[in-house]
């Protein structure tokens, strides 16, 4: 009886599956950008098996479904049982070098090593995972098989198959897209909204009436949502900023304008200009447009960063425009974003040209993540070609960037994706955790555009062309904190990178998507010219900054999640 069963089984594999699952398998435990655990590392490993073995299925019923000559039983089963054994071999091999591919990863991100353990943990995620996939894929098979034997009674057999598979795909997808993935988004939305609408102990209504959401205020301090009222509420007092410069200090100004300030980005916008003219903010001497990210988070370490180096002689303003993460807001919302954000600068931009050019603040743009996107559509070049904004800092621009991605794919030659030199670098300059790679006395045209990126950031890098193409950033030299042992998979490698993503937040500070305050005062000297803070000061205020965005109160509410910055 176990003979027969045995037998039964050998022949019912596929070989062909088992050989490219085992590939797949193998490929997807290598490293990428960011350092994974045994959850998502074996998730990704048994995708990636399913995929495979079902690849090779689906191969064999396409040759039997052509009615070819095939090997005997007898073959076919020595056949399966040596793809067996040698898959068994190549993932045991792959899962022995599992542990130590990580730690390359994690030694470049200066974590401690994985324990042991690790390869056990993830073969039993990705055993568990591969038994889901062929569960659906089981599922699927037989919704396929009944709709077709419904069809077969008025077409012929062949033909009656395929009709079975096209509705059983358009059910799944239906079911996936319009029942599931429309009933997380309404879900995750309400949830975002009550959230974002919560009063924070600790966040209590300001009593100064230059502070939004103060008694003073047009918008009201329940209406600025959780994110505007932590932006509100957080920041350097102009005595901070005086301890650390030794000069006197002025305190900052911050506007924001939560969803529920107004009905439409338009009326928004007006509502954020409006609050802005109210403070002072145009008699500043820095005026910081910011995009914020998917929930409305604004990234501390970047605006503390130049508030400090403007000895708090700045304005700032932002307006939300969804209360989903960024990679969600992205999906169910794709408009949002950038219609705020160009109806914002429009408003600001028309009432900034109108003043004289030497009683209005130098006026900047700057967004992290999504909001680094959505900032770049905010301003097009025909709209303010006679009369430029100052400069803007872009921190983490998502890989579906259009100027960021023309600008990279326009670099110089020799530069490397991760870190470009474009043209002259008048105009535009990248720069990462070891600055900028053109000169600090090179010369500047009229605007200054700074990008901020690492080279372990997916959210920049990934491209759904590496399925099937090997990325330039892989190329020699690779960035500073990007494993030597990484290398390109078809399929596997985009994957890998997909599920980067979703963890890029999670990272040390200066790594990955999580951008640090000292790097942001490197860019932001960059964007804003040099000032007053000489270099001894500078090094001082970067390791001040450094130790409190490193401190465990400063981590951000886990509410916003994966694809930002802590936020967004």
């Amino acid at each position: 009886m176990l003979k027969r069963w045995i037998r039964g089984q050998l022949a019912s594999l596929s070989g062909v599956g088992l050989a490219l699952g085992t590939l797949l398998f193998a490929a997807a435990l290598t490293p990428t950008l960011i350092p994974r655990g045994p959850l998502p590392q074996g998730a990704l490993a048994g995708i990636c098996f399913a995929i495979g073995y079902g690849l090779g299925v689906l191969s064999r019923q396409l040759w039997r479904y052509l009615e070819l000559p095939g090997p005997s039983e007898r073959l076919r089963r020595l056949a399966n049982a040596a793809a067996l054994l040698l898959s068994l071999l190549i993932a045991l091999l792959f899962l022995w070098k599992a542990a130590d591919w990580q730690n390359s990863v994690r030694a470049a991100f200066e974590l401690p090593p994985l324990p042991g353990s690790h390869p056990l943990k993830l073969c039993a995620v990705a055993l568990v995972t591969f038994a889901l996939v062929l569960l659906i894929a089981r599922l699927f098979k037989r919704l396929a098989n009944w709709l077709a034997g419904i069809v077969r009674r008025a077409v012929p057999r062949r033909l009656a198959n395929v009709i079975g598979i096209g509705l059983a795909a358009l059910l799944f997808w239906s079911l996936a897209s319009d029942v599931v993935a429309r009933g997380v988004f309404r879900l995750l939305d309400s949830s975002y909204r009550e959230f974002d609408a919560l009063i924070e102990p600790e966040r209590a209504r300001p009593t100064d009436p230059l502070k939004t959401g103060s008694a003073a205020s047009l918008v009201g301090w329940r209406e600025l949502g959780r994110a505007g009222r932590e932006f509100i509420a957080s920041g350097p007092s102009a005595e901070q900023i005086s301890a650390q410069s030794g000069r006197p200090a002025r305190e900052p100004l911050r506007v924001y304008v939560g969803l529920r300030g107004a009905d439409s980005p338009e009326a928004r916008a007006k509502l954020a200009l409006e609050e802005l003219k109210r403070v002072g903010g145009f008699a500043r001497s820095t005026l910081v447009i910011i995009t914020p990210t998917g929930t409305g988070w604004v990234d501390p370490s970047a605006m503390d960063a130049v508030e400090y180096l403007r000895d708090g002689d700045i304005a700032s303003v932002a307006v939300q425009y969804s209360y989903l993460s960024s990679p969600l807001s992205l999906l169910a919302q794709p408009e949002f974003g950038s219609d705020t954000a160009h109806a914002l600068f429009r408003e600001i931009y028309r009432y900034w040209t109108a003043l004289p050019h030497d009683a209005r603040p130098k006026l900047y743009l700057h967004g992290l993540s999504l909001g680094a996107m959505n900032s770049q559509k905010s301003a097009e070049l025909f709209e303010m070609i006679g009369d430029p904004v100052d400069g803007a800092l872009w921190s983490g621009p998502p890989f579906e960037s259009r100027l960021w991605r023309s600008i990279t794919e326009a670099r110089n030659p020799g530069s490397p994706q991760w870190l470009p030199e474009f043209r002259d670098g008048r105009i535009v300059r990248f720069m990462n955790q070891g600055g900028p790679t053109v000169p600090p006395d090179r010369p500047w045209g009229p605007m200054r555009l700074v990008y901020l990126q690492y080279a372990s950031d997916p959210i920049v890098f990934f491209d759904y062309r590496d399925a099937y193409r090997r990325p330039s950033w892989m190329d020699a030299p690779r960035g500073p904190d990007v494993s030597a042992e990484l290398r390109w998979y078809p399929i596997v490698t985009m994957l890998q990178l997909a599920l980067d993503m979703a963890v890029a937040a999670g990272t040390p500070i200066g790594h990955g998507h999580v951008y640090a305050p000292e790097h942001y005062i490197e860019a932001w000297t960059a964007v804003l010219g040099a000032g007053q803070w000489p270099a001894e000061q500078l090094s001082a205020l970067k390791r001040h900054l450094a130790a409190r965005a490193r401190a465990p109160a400063a981590s951000e509410p886990a509410a916003e999640g994966a694809y930002s910055n802590r936020g967004g």
